[in-house]
């Protein structure tokens, strides 16, 4: 009797546990479906979700914007393809004034360039004529244009600078590259969108990045124009003829003679002009003179006449 309950209760427990493990299998299976159904709505929504929610063509543009970002390659600099803004600032000394302004635009135009303003003043408060002239030169005449303008002239001062842009200008190329890549898939989005709010916020995307592509353009235009023409800013003071700037110093015989001629010259001339000056300019007060001195003598003559 006993061995009997003993085997009735083994094949019980048997039971039990073969119950258990069939059902935590059952459970694990039907955890793994409800992973692998999950996993297959998330695939499928992926691939059906359109242009709305959270995939919106501003995350578009930032994931290319970081795709397609510079890389080291891009950024290195090739000697020969430097890109360099030159500019120049003369200060000089010419004979005549203006036959120095009319031929620095002569030599402009004929390597190429133009002139952006030009400027003259004439004498006063005793100072000599003076002016002004802005050119833009070809890079390749630069130094040639500027040894040509200072043939002939006394240079007071001579400064030249340089500006190296060409890292900036490989940056905005890539940014544009970039950028044209970012509008191409806007624009496919575009004819491939059905619904009113995705053609609003795909053309309000596409919008801001070709404006931002006219931006960058337009900056590249502005560094090529200046590196392709080189800035000459020329400052023209008309030499001061006068003796006092001939000096004192040791001089031999020949000189010391050119030196007491030229002072006689100019003794003469400046006699010559306090005369003229002094008889044009006090010619009502001479006239007033003369006439009264004509009365007198008028009035003395006919005195005499009747005192003979």
């Amino acid at each position: 009797m006993v061995k009997r309950c003993l085997i009735i209760l083994f094949v019980a427990l048997l039971s039990l546990l073969f119950a258990c493990s069939k059902n935590g299998n059952e459970q694990e299976q039907s955890n793994m479906e409800s992973m692998d159904m999950a996993a297959t709505e998330s695939e499928i929504g992926v691939e059906e979700r359109s242009y709305t929610g959270e995939n919106t063509s501003e995350n578009k543009v930032q994931d290319s914007q970081e795709d397609t970002a510079t890389t080291a390659e891009e950024k290195k600099i090739i000697e020969s393809d430097r890109k360099i803004m030159y500019s120049a600032h003369l200060n000089i000394e010419v004979p005549l004034l203006e036959k120095a302004i009319t031929d620095i635009q002569a030599k402009a135009e004929n390597f190429g360039g133009y002139i952006v303003d030009s400027t003259m003043q004439g004498e006063y408060d005793e100072r000599s004529a003076s002016g002004h002239i802005t050119a833009r030169i070809p890079q390749e005449k630069f130094h040639e244009f500027i040894e040509i303008v200072e043939e002939g002239s006394r240079v007071r001062e001579r400064s030249i600078s340089g500006q190296d842009v060409t890292e900036e200008y490989v940056d905005l190329e890539s940014r544009l590259s970039s950028k044209r890549a970012v509008e191409e898939r806007l624009l496919d989005f575009l004819e491939q969108a059905e619904k009113t709010e995705d053609l609003l916020k795909i053309s309000g995307d596409l919008a801001k990045v070709q404006e931002e592509i006219e931006r960058i353009t337009g900056r590249m235009k502005y560094l090529q124009n200046k590196v392709d023409l080189a800035t000459v800013t020329i400052y023209i003071q008309e030499n001061d003829t006068s003796l006092s700037e001939i000096g004192e110093g040791d001089l031999d015989t020949w000189g010391k003679t050119k030196q007491q001629f030229l002072k006689s010259i100019n003794f003469l001339i400046t006699a010559a002009s306090s005369l003229f000056v002094f008889f044009i300019g006090n010619l009502p007060i001479l006239f007033l003179i003369g006439i009264i001195a004509s009365v007198v003598i008028f009035i003395v003559r006919k005195q005499k006449k009747k005192d003979n």
